[in-house]
């Protein structure tokens, strides 16, 4: 079976970018910011995603253009180890983990974008949300939402996932643009950009580990680095393609989106709300609901802020549901078609157990993806230093240009050394947080460099493992 390629370079960027701006920079960054600071969460997000995420980009970029398949095959056929095969696999559940409460949410959406027309939200917002959140009719929009991803995904790599990302990316970046202005205009505006741009050094220094696990996993929610997104993307691209150029300018697109779309949702939010206080999943569907109810023309407004985030989550789930498509498809040379008929039959049930529970909703989109994206991201960057290797390089060095170029000695070691260990703190952070485990830094940077040092022992010996052994002379 032909494989597919991205038909243009601004298709693949577009893609990855539509990836990466989803419900992680629309729903989920402004209800992580409320309830972790404010901008002590927002200086940390923003570093990680320029010293962390940009090479974490570049290493799934790496691997995917080296093997020219999904995250599992790709760590079959560049290591050919069980070990590394199995992040692979690692990829695929977590992105159906992702696709599980990601569409209760998309669900959501489409049914508050649908009830814009008629204000059916607008006398008790918080009332409403309470009542449609889970159940029957939560799973009913679940499933709307899930057919029209596969429909997209079914379509394939060009006609599905381009020609779509094409048309959907640029009008959220131009609805979004227009509702920060008009949300400038409203009264309490300069409280929320306080909240949301002045920097509270106090407020850092005080929960600076809590902050910095959720900073760090909503670095790499935002950017869909840690589930093979990237890695299955970057597997449809050209040799001549530059992939530090690519990182750089997804990484920053996502970026200026998640800043946009603050500026929208917390004038907002203090506007017409007591703040962010009103966090939560149901930021959007509670805060900023009591904020079109307030206005005229609130039903057109709120129709077209739905429509943006209904666009955002689609570009998302789409990335989502191509992890598994890819694996069945180059894996088992199943068709296109009935790999996703396969994997929406699958996500109806996971995602439905979502859509019915509160308890497990939450602890998918709490705790669960945040520590499995670390986990797979780390993998990412120490397999792409130790494993590959002099690999790695000469596939970051193909297209690359001037300015890029001199980097990539540095980029293999850090991703090697200094980014893994900083993730795998924040992991065990937020692991100790979440079982309410109180300790100081010191057991956790212990933790950190044992396991550092396991796994580029671990990295090292499968390459001794793969490596072609010398035939023995016959004299």
């Amino acid at each position: 079976m032909v494989r597919e390629s991205w038909a243009s370079r601004a298709g693949f960027i577009l893609a990855a970018v539509g990836s990466a701006i989803g419900l992680g920079n629309i729903w989920r960054f402004p209800w992580m910011t409320a309830e972790n600071g404010g901008s002590a969460f927002l200086i940390l997000y923003l570093l990680i995603v320029l010293v962390v995420g940009v090479p974490g980009l570049l290493a799934a970029f790496v691997i995917g253009r080296r093997s020219n398949r999904n995250p599992v095959g790709a760590f079959k056929s560049l290591a050919g180890s069980r070990f590394w095969t199995a992040l692979g696999a690692l990829c695929v559940v977590t992105s159906i983990l992702l696709m599980s409460f990601y569409s209760v949410v998309g669900g959501w959406i489409l049914r508050y974008f649908l009830e814009s027309a008629t204000g059916a939200y607008f006398a008790a917002p918080e009332t409403h949300f309470a009542a449609i959140s889970y159940g029957a009719e939560a799973f009913g929009y679940q499933l709307a939402v899930l057919a029209a991803t596969s429909l997209i995904v079914a379509a394939g790599i060009r006609r599905g996932i381009e020609a779509t990302t094409k048309v959907m990316m640029p009008g959220v970046v131009v609805l979004l643009v227009g509702l920060a202005i008009w949300a400038a205009q409203q009264p309490n505006a300069a409280q929320g950009y306080e909240f949301y741009l002045e920097f509270d050094g106090a407020y850092l220094a005080e929960n600076f580990l809590s902050v910095l696990g959720s900073a760090a996993g909503q670095a790499l929610f935002t950017l869909s680095i840690g589930s093979g997104t990237m890695i299955t993307y970057a597997s449809y691209v050209n040799d001549d393609r530059s992939l530090p150029l690519d990182a750089s300018l997804i990484a920053v697109f996502n970026l200026g989106i998640g800043i946009l779309a603050g500026l929208v949702v917390f004038p907002l939010l203090f506007s017409f709300t007591p703040g962010p206080t009103e966090g939560g999943p149901g930021a959007l569907f509670v805060g900023i609901a009591s904020a079109f109810a307030s206005l005229p023309g609130g039903r057109l407004l709120g129709a077209v802020f739905f429509l943006v985030v209904l666009l955002a989550a689609l570009t998302s789930l789409i990335s989502m549901l191509e992890i598994p498509v890819s694996f069945l498809v180059d894996e088992f040379d199943l068709e296109r078609s009935t790999a996703t008929r396969g994997l929406f039959a699958l996500v109806v049930l996971t995602g439905g157990v979502n859509a019915f529970s509160p308890a497990v909703f939450t602890l998918f989109a709490d705790h669960l993806v945040d520590l499995l994206l670390v986990l797979g991201l780390t993998g990412f960057m120490v397999y792409t230093a130790w494993v590959l290797g002099p690999a790695a390089i000469e596939e970051y060095l193909e297209g690359a240009g001037p300015l890029s170029r001199p980097l990539v000695i540095p980029w293999r070691y850090a991703i090697g050394t200094l980014f893994p260990a900083f993730l795998l703190f924040t992991f065990y952070a937020d692991v100790a947080a979440l079982i309410g485990f109180s300790t100081g830094p010191g057991p956790l940077l212990v933790a950190t460099l044992l396991t550092v040092l396991v796994l580029v022992v671990v990295a090292r010996r499968s390459v001794s493992e793969t490596r072609p052994q010398p035939s023995e002379s016959t004299d």
